[in-house]
């Protein structure tokens, strides 16, 4: 029999109960796809408001650490759940992932991906989602506000003051808050985010069209227009997004084949995701980047001493 320091060796070296859920089912859904799966997901709904719950230039070393030893020509399925993030890490690690798996990205979106994640999904050759799906709007924010509701809230208050010079009393409190690059900079980061999802669509989901370059603006003259969405928030769903002209694969019904404990493709991905949900809530996680093998890098919400 084991003694008092052997057992508590045992302890400590067990796994993990949530880490073997989740790894039994992206071995399931590898195993039914073929593919190379990799997934992204955030506490942001279950832990609102702590940091490290969007997408930052750590989640290079996570992703980086996820692709080692896949075999590439697989392709890559990202499942992603996500509130959205940086731009400067987003775009890098798009960049990364093409570089690798070049234009051969399927996205999942099970529930959410807002922001920054829409932009992810945007620069995969096609999205799967679920009639509980969401993306959302990719107008930049500052701060938690809206860089297209800043830049018309100066070009309100220059109208308005250049009609009434009264007007200068109500609006100089509302615009001195502002630095003196803010409207530059908020003009820059929508540009900037137009122009790589652009680029991304051009070269990915839309390169097989003649009128690619028409189709990419169509979609950004909606999801980068804050006074056709009206809330950075607003969750987008299926039909929608179709009308826009999107490649969105609708989850229900995709493939039916049953293996081991999936019946089709739907109850693989919404079993990993409620298994991602349910080491979320258990635990202190924020963010989890993991792929098939079990390779993973698992941030965590610091505790208080």
């Amino acid at each position: 029999m084991p003694s008092w320091g052997e057992v508590l060796n045992e302890l400590r070296n067990a796994e993990n109960p949530l880490d073997v859920m989740r790894r039994k089912y992206l071995q399931t859904m590898h195993k039914y796809t073929g593919r190379n799966i990799i997934t992204y997901y955030s506490a942001f709904i279950q832990k609102p408001g702590i940091e490290g719950t969007g997408i930052d230039d750590n989640d290079k070393n996570a992703f980086m650490q996820a692709v080692c030893g896949l075999d590439r020509s697989k392709g890559l399925d990202l499942i992603l759940h996500t509130p959205g993030g940086g731009i400067a890490a987003t775009e890098s690690i798009v960049y990364y992932l093409k570089k690798l798996f070049g234009n051969d990205i399927r996205v999942f979106v099970p529930q959410m991906a807002m922001s920054a994640g829409t932009m992810i999904a945007l620069s995969s050759k096609q999205i799967v989602m679920g009639k509980q799906s969401n993306l959302g709007p990719i107008d930049p924010q500052f701060g938690g506000m809206s860089c297209a509701a800043i830049i018309e809230e100066f070009e309100e208050a220059v109208k308005d003051v250049t009609d009434n010079p009264a007007a200068a009393k109500v609006w100089s409190p509302i615009i001195g808050k502002y630095h003196p690059t803010f409207i530059g900079d908020c003009k820059k980061a929508i540009d900037w985010s137009e122009t790589i999802v652009k680029e991304w669509l051009i070269e990915n989901m839309f390169a097989e069209y003649k009128d690619k370059k028409q189709r990419a603006n169509k979609v950004l003259r909606t999801l980068s227009s804050h006074n056709k969405t009206f809330s950075h928030s607003r969750h987008i769903h299926v039909d929608e997004l179709k009308a826009l002209g999107l490649d969105i694969i609708e989850l229900e019904g995709l493939d039916d084949r049953s293996i081991d404990d999936c019946k089709d493709l739907q109850d693989c991905v919404l079993t990993l995701h409620h298994s991602y949900m349910q080491t979320i809530s258990s635990s202190d996680a924020v963010k989890i980047i993991e792929n098939h093998n079990g390779e993973a890098m698992i941030m965590a919400k610091k505790r208080r001493s």
